[in-house]
C-alpha cells in the first residue's frame, strides 16, 4: 500500500458514491509501451501451484502480487473482476501471495489455501476481502475470526485447521516470499500483464495495458 493511499482514497469514495456495485469506467487512451520482465525473472513470476482465476489457457495473464490484508488489494479486486468480465476467455489472473502485513496476512493466506483444497477458493476469497476491515485491522483480531468468516462462504473450518498447517502450504508461503524478493516487489497490489509491469500504477493504466494485450493476442 504505502504511497498508494491517495489512489485508495479516491477508489473508496467512488465505491461509496455508487453503492459499491458500479464498475469504474475509463476512456480509451494511448498505451505506453512496457518492456517485459527480464527472462531470468520469468520463473519467479508464475509457479505451477499459483492460484488462477479465469480460463487456464487465456492468452493474456495478469499476475497480481497480492496481500489479502492490503486495503488497496481489496479496492482493486472489483476492478480486476470487471476487467476479466469485459474480456471473457481472453484474460486470466494469477495470484502471488505477498504477506507484507505480517501474521494477519499469513493466516489469511493459509485459510485461502485450505479453501483451495476444499474447492471453495473463490467464495472464500470474496468473503475474506469483503470482511477485511474486521480481521485485518491494525489491532489484534479475535482468534479464529477469519476462519469464522471463511466458514460463512462454505469452508469446513475444522478440516481447515489441519490443512492450514500442511507442508504444501508452508512451501507455498516460503516460495512466494522468495519470489517477491527476486522480482523486487515492494508494494501491493503490483500487477504484470503478460510479463509487462504496470507502470505508472492506476486503474486506467491497468485497463489500457490489458486491452492492448488482448488486441495483440487477437490480431
Amino acid at each position: 500500500m504505502n504511497r498508494r493511499g491517495l489512489i485508495l482514497s479516491v477508489l473508496a469514495l467512488g465505491v461509496a458514491g455508487f453503492g459499491g456495485a458500479t464498475w469504474f469506467a475509463t476512456r480509451p487512451g494511448p498505451v505506453a509501451e512496457a518492456e517485459p520482465v527480464a527472462p531470468e525473472l520469468a520463473d519467479a513470476m508464475i509457479r505451477p501451484y499459483s492460484p488462477i482465476l479465469g480460463p487456464a489457457e487465456a492468452p493474456v495473464t495478469i499476475v497480481e502480487f497480492f496481500d489479502p490484508a492490503c486495503e488497496a488489494c481489496r479496492a482493486f479486486h472489483p476492478i480486476v473482476k470487471d476487467i476479466m468480465a469485459e474480456h471473457g476467455d481472453a484474460v486470466r489472473v494469477v495470484i502471488r501471495y505477498t504477506p507484507f502485513h505480517g501474521a494477519a496476512s499469513e493466516e489469511a493466506i493459509r485459510v485461502l489455501e485450505a479453501a483451495r483444497m476444499q474447492d471453495v477458493y473463490v467464495p472464500v476469497l470474496e468473503a475474506v476481502l469483503r470482511e477485511q476491515p474486521r480481521w485485518a485491522s491494525h489491532g489484534a483480531p479475535a482468534p479464529g475470526l477469519i476462519l469464522q468468516i471463511a466458514a460463512t462462504a462454505g469452508l469446513d473450518a475444522e478440516a481447515a485447521r489441519t490443512q492450514m498447517l500442511a507442508p504444501d502450504v508452508v512451501a507455498i508461503l516460503n516460495q512466494d516470499r522468495a519470489d517477491v524478493e527476486t522480482v523486487g516487489i515492494r508494494q501491493t497490489p503490483t500487477f504484470f500483464v503478460n510479463g509487462k509491469p504496470l507502470d505508472p500504477f492506476g486503474e486506467a493504466e491497468l485497463r489500457r495495458l490489458v486491452a492492448a494485450e488482448v488486441a495483440a493476442a487477437q490480431s
